[in-house]
């Protein structure tokens, strides 16, 4: 079977991959790739908004990141599983989409949910091309990518991000009107309900900056990181120097 999208981008919670890596996948759309998200839980145990108004924000974020198939599952929030059954519905959702890249969480983040999501789309990427696991067609992703969510590390790569992706993950950031810090309305989110470090100004001015410092970095107006556990395979060095003055 032909893969029906070309990246997955899995997050524990609705604004994880948006925040971390939308660029990259608002890129990626740009450039004809089929793009999809899946969240493994609908934000349900957070502070702010509601779950319905979570997913209702996750769907027009991922609209304007371009992606082609949006999905959830129910791991828990604020204590995410990541025993057999959810092993077992997300193998699912790799046979169905069939990606060659996934994108997922790193090992360990300030939110313990980031952790255990990691744990569980490195098991069920492994155990979805296992021909005797579950139902349905084996598929098993060419690669498995952390990107980079509150706590730093140091980058395997960083995709450098133009100025019209960019802008692409603004209006995703920008659909999470419960979540995060609203800097184009006239009442700020943050002013109607209970403050969390997310839904701070200073939160929001983190993300920018610090795509502006790995846009530096590699050349680039704006730069998303990510880790690799295994080395990546380059056939043309040239393809890889980095942009912009030197």
């Amino acid at each position: 079977m032909s893969s029906t999208v070309d990246v997955l981008a899995v997050g524990a919670h609705p604004d994880d991959v948006e925040l971390a890596c939308g660029g990259t996948l608002a890129l990626l759309a740009q450039a004809g790739r089929r793009v999809a998200i899946l969240h493994l839980t609908a934000g349900e145990a957070g502070t702010r908004g509601t779950a319905a108004g979570r997913r209702r924000e996750a769907e027009a974020a991922a609209a304007a990141l371009g992606a082609v198939d949006l999905a959830f599952l129910d791991c828990g929030d604020g204590g995410l599983r990541h025993g057999t059954a959810e092993e077992d519905a997300l193998v699912t959702e790799l046979r169905r989409l069939r990606p060659e890249l996934v994108f997922g969480p790193t090992p360990a983040d300030r939110h313990p949910d980031h952790g255990r999501a990691h744990r569980l789309v490195a098991d069920a990427c492994f155990y979805a091309g296992l021909a005797r696991r579950g139902t349905g067609e084996p598929h098993r992703p060419a690669a498995v990518f952390s990107y980079m969510q509150h706590d730093p590390f140091p980058p395997s790569f960083v995709v450098a991000i133009p100025a019209e992706a960019w802008e692409a993950k603004e209006r995703a950031l920008d659909a999470y009107e419960s979540q995060l810090h609203q800097p184009k309305k006239a009442t700020p989110t943050a002013g109607r309900s209970a403050l969390t470090k997310v839904s701070t100004p200073e939160f929001r001015q983190m993300i920018v900056g610090r795509a502006q410092h790995f846009g530096l970095v590699v050349g680039a107006a704006f730069g998303e990181p990510f880790w690799s556990s295994l080395p990546l395979a380059v056939t043309d060095p040239l393809t890889i120097l980095p942009g912009g003055p030197r």
